[in-house]
């Protein structure tokens, strides 16, 4: 028969539960994302005052006591958050507010994607959008530990991104669309298509924005066409947030929207473009990946020939005039009449001295 255990007189001053000592200190690191999610179930449970204890969360979490009770080692050792526990109420609390995790699991390959981020903010350099990014990468570098930020500042030396021409934003205009995309809410504005003089009434159910060659996109059911249409953000004018809510069509997929644009221009078409590219082209353009229908084949003496399958050819065109002599349209014929329409009057133009500079 085992003998009796002494009971621990109790006290109304909360103590720090008992752990086993560590045979070394550990330097605190980054934590996986398994854990960092157990972390933030226990947060919850502490931020809401439950007084969990290791078996209490176990049973929750469906994981075992003593993984609980490394997570929490964990929060209050390393990442510094004010547990205590108590004994009267046999769990643990939170003895100051906490907001959240203060930590950022960053790995190698994320800090790669967080530098790359932070240079594509080039982009917007002198624009209105430019001051609210840098605000949102700044509170998310002020997360990362010591050595993240030197390794971020170290990728920052080495990499860097030209921006060619980017788009002025209107940071009201974004932050209206971007609130009416998230609240469901349908948008009035007038609207001016290239080349047109007058602007047209549009009213639209939003329902994706996107970036493509530095300017911004809304994709949007068009309620007077009864269809999708993609308009420029740079072109909206007198932009009205409506009360009328709507809902995205259930399986809406904007990656399956463009699946057959080469940009952000869809057709009703159905195009097998094959463009013969010399050699020099050829070096150029290798490896460079155009379309997910896209097939290269290489021939020994250098060319190679690239077949697209499109819905629409507008796009298409406009690259293949900037390759100028070096590529040449074998199919199919629609393309290869637009080209000839091009330089027809492209010849025309340039066949006559050009006229005095006004």
């Amino acid at each position: 028969m085992l003998p009796a255990m002494k009971a621990e007189p109790r006290s109304s001053s909360p103590a720090r539960a008992p752990r086993a000592p560590r045979r070394r200190p550990v330097k605190p690191g980054p934590v996986k994302r398994r854990a960092l999610g157990r972390m933030k179930k226990i947060l919850g449970l502490l931020q809401d005052g439950k007084y969990p204890n290791c078996a209490t969360v176990a049973a929750e979490l469906e994981i075992s006591a003593r993984t609980v009770a490394r997570d929490l080692d964990c929060m209050r050792d390393d990442l510094e958050l004010p547990i205590e526990y108590d004994k009267q109420r046999h769990g643990y609390y939170l003895t100051a507010p906490v907001a959240g995790l203060p930590i950022v699991p960053v790995s190698s390959r994320e800090l790669f994607a967080v530098c790359v981020a932070h240079k594509a903010l080039e982009h917007y350099r002198g624009t209105a959008l430019e001051k609210p990014l840098e605000l949102a990468f700044k509170r998310f570098a002020d997360r990362l530990d010591d050595d993240e930020r030197f390794t971020l500042q170290s990728l920052d030396e080495v990499l860097s991104l030209r921006p060619f021409a980017p788009e002025d934003a209107d940071l009201k205009l974004f932050e209206q669309v971007t609130g009416a995309l998230t609240d469901r809410l349908a948008l009035r504005f007038h609207y001016r298509k290239p080349g047109q003089r007058h602007a047209e009434p549009r009213r639209v159910h939003p329902y994706h924005l996107f970036e493509f060659s530095h300017r911004w996109y809304l994709l949007a059911h068009d309620l007077q066409r009864r269809a999708l249409r993609t308009f420029v953000l740079g072109r909206m004018r007198d932009v009205v947030v409506t009360r009328d809510k709507f809902q995205i069509p259930p399986g809406f997929n904007p990656r399956q929207h463009f699946a057959a644009s080469l940009g952000i221009m869809s057709g009703q078409g159905d195009y097998h473009v094959v463009i013969e590219m010399d050699p020099w082209l050829t070096d150029i353009l290798r490896g460079r990946r155009w379309h997910p229908s896209q097939q290269i084949k290489e021939f020994p003496d250098g060319r190679s020939q690239l077949r697209l399958r499109l819905s629409g050819l507008e796009e298409i065109e406009q690259y293949i005039l900037s390759w100028g002599a070096h590529a040449t349209v074998l199919a199919p014929p629609e393309l290869r009449q637009r080209l000839l329409s091009t330089t027809r009057e492209l010849a025309r133009r340039y066949t006559h001295p050009a006229p005095a500079p006004a």
